[in-house]
């Protein structure tokens, strides 16, 4: 399956779904030849677009699928994607067309030149579908990418029609960058032409839509992710027009912040300058009590140097904590929303685990639950529920109270406060961190009481800030080089856990009786890392007498 001009075949091909025709001919009339059409992760929780959850029966003939141009079958998909909400449901039979006729080299570069043209600025998970398709899509080689840029003619002067086609280049800019990811090392390498890199840094200018000089950011530090591109986007005087851009990091304007944001984590993460002060070294942490945790956190999320806000411009769904929990009384904080996309943020023990590239977070399993204002829905463990709250828009402050004694989550919008939901408690009653888990391109911020609430509860309550306690060197949030340099440096015991070679290994698992794990890493995996038997027990070993158990967790 799958034509020679493709790296990789699809990922599913032992899975097949159900018999659909391949071909149609030019009266609309089904061919004769029929083939079984591969589901797309058909063993998988949903990953936040995938698998969206809930009961929804298509409204759209198989037949009439199959005789659908590419542009109504990518716009169709973006209708079908957020109505999907149900974890064991097949996906829109768009994905299934649109991932047949990607098979090909002429097909994948059909389906991509209709989402370049079809995808419009205002919908909020245009951009995730982007992503979502050309992941799904067997990938395509340098030779494929290439015919796609003969086609469009990437360069600084085509970079100036985004002044009025800016959905055109928004998307074309996406596309770079999630190709850029997919297709590491040496091919990205060879993708990166003079006239990409002219036409990617033309737009890093705030003359154009602020979607367009974001997407044209990402896909930059997405190139920069190899060692050769690095050098040559250095030399490109890049560094110059980002500090500009970094200017916006605090803007009132969203859409600004989200490019503030992402040009001073290349400063400090991905293109730092010599002699520049790295963010971090410049904040005041001192009123600062309760960041989000970055050794709880899963691989690809950025946290800001402040501890406080959170993007994901990754393929994954990726998953943060906060660095304190709640185990009595009454307690709330905020977040102010930056991206109306798909977000799950709520309230999590640490047994809630982070499994990203499995698309598991926040809400997905018996030990959280989330709330997710863009398809409106409530998250617990993998199931979802309605809400007639609108949809979030970037600006919006969503509460969230916890009260432990009443046993119960208060949601709000703005000041408006829902129904209280108790699902969560059936499971666990102590323990809650704030937490979120993030589709591609989502950002938010979070204010855990060091800055005045804007819709404070009219209950009493307490706040993070006033009770928690981090030691300084806890309240740093290293750019990534220099984390791993600290890495490099450090000595780690013997007895260390093998994961986070921070805390000790003092976790038994079962059935296999492996140990090498703390807890805290134990209660994340669901395969033993050393035989790959699925877990069904976790012992936590005594500090004093290892033959002796202190607790388990199942």
């Amino acid at each position: 399956m799958g034509n020679s001009c493709f790296g990789k075949r699809r990922r599913t091909d032992h899975a097949y779904g159900p018999q659909v025709p391949q071909n149609v001919n030019s009266r609309g009339e089904e061919a004769q030849l029929w083939s079984p059409v591969p589901r797309l992760y058909p063993d998988r929780p949903h990953n936040g677009i995938v698998m969206l959850r809930g009961s929804h029966m298509f409204t759209c003939d198989m037949n009439y699928i199959w005789n659908m141009d590419v542009e109504s079958l990518v716009l169709l998909t973006l209708k079908e994607i957020r109505r999907l909400v149900d974890n064991n449901q097949e996906p829109p039979l768009s994905i299934i067309r649109l991932n047949e006729i990607g098979e090909s080299e002429s097909g994948w570069v059909q389906v991509v030149q209709a989402m370049i043209s079809t995808i419009p600025m205002d919908d909020p998970l245009g951009p995730a579908v982007i992503a979502l398709l050309l992941d799904e899509c067997p990938l395509p080689t340098v030779e494929t990418v290439e015919k796609l840029y003969d086609i469009l003619k990437p360069s600084a002067e085509l970079a100036q029609e985004a002044l009025h086609l800016p959905a055109k280049h928004r998307n074309f800019t996406c596309i770079l960058g999630c190709v850029a990811g997919i297709l590491a090392g040496l091919k990205s390498v060879e993708l990166l032409k003079d006239s990409v890199l002219e036409y990617l840094l033309t737009l890093l200018d705030p003359k154009f839509a602020q979607e367009v000089v974001l997407f044209a950011l990402v896909a930059l530090e997405k190139f920069a992710q190899t060692g050769e591109n690095k050098a040559t986007i250095r030399k490109s005087g890049i560094q110059e027009k980002l500090m500009e851009l970094e200017k916006y990091q605090d803007s009132s304007l969203t859409k600004f912040r989200e490019v503030g944001f992402c040009a001073q984590w290349c400063l400090d993460n991905t293109l730092p300058i010599d002699g520049r002060t790295l963010t971090f070294e410049g904040l005041s942490m001192e009123k600062c009590n309760v960041i989000l945790n970055d050794h709880d956190v899963s691989e690809y999320l950025k946290i800001s140097a402040d501890g406080l806000e959170a993007r994901s411009d990754a393929l994954s769904f990726e998953s943060v904590r906060s660095t304190f929990c709640v185990d009595e009384g009454t307690w709330y904080y905020e977040v102010l929303v930056l991206t109306d996309g798909v977000m799950q943020i709520g309230w999590a023990t640490k047994q809630s685990k982070f499994l990203n590239h499995e698309g598991v977070g926040i809400g997905d399993d018996e030990y959280s639950f989330s709330y997710d204002g863009c398809r409106q829905l409530y998250w617990y463990n993998a199931k979802s529920r309605p809400h007639d709250h609108p949809q979030w828009k970037p600006g919006d402050i969503i509460g969230f109270l916890i009260d432990l004694e009443k046993k119960q989550m208060v949601f709000s919008r703005n000041g408006i406060s829902f129904p209280p939901v108790n699902d969560v408690f059936q499971s666990v009653c102590s323990g809650f961190f704030a937490a979120a888990s993030f589709m591609s391109f989502q950002q938010c911020r979070f204010n855990f009481g060091m800055t005045p609430f804007k819709f404070p509860p009219k209950v009493p309550f307490k706040k993070f800030n006033d009770y928690a306690f981090l030691p300084p060197e806890k309240k740093i949030i290293l750019p990534r080089f220099q984390k791993m340099k600290l890495l490099s440096s450090m000595s780690i015991s013997e007895s260390s856990c093998s994961i986070c070679c921070d805390m000790d290994a003092n976790a038994k698992l079962v059935p296999c009786n492996h140990g090498g794990l703390c807890m805290d890493c134990a209660v994340q995996v669901e395969q033993c890392p050393l035989c790959r038997v699925k877990i069904s027990k976790r012992i936590q070993l005594s500090p004093a007498d290892p033959g002796l158990y202190q607790d388990e967790i199942g």
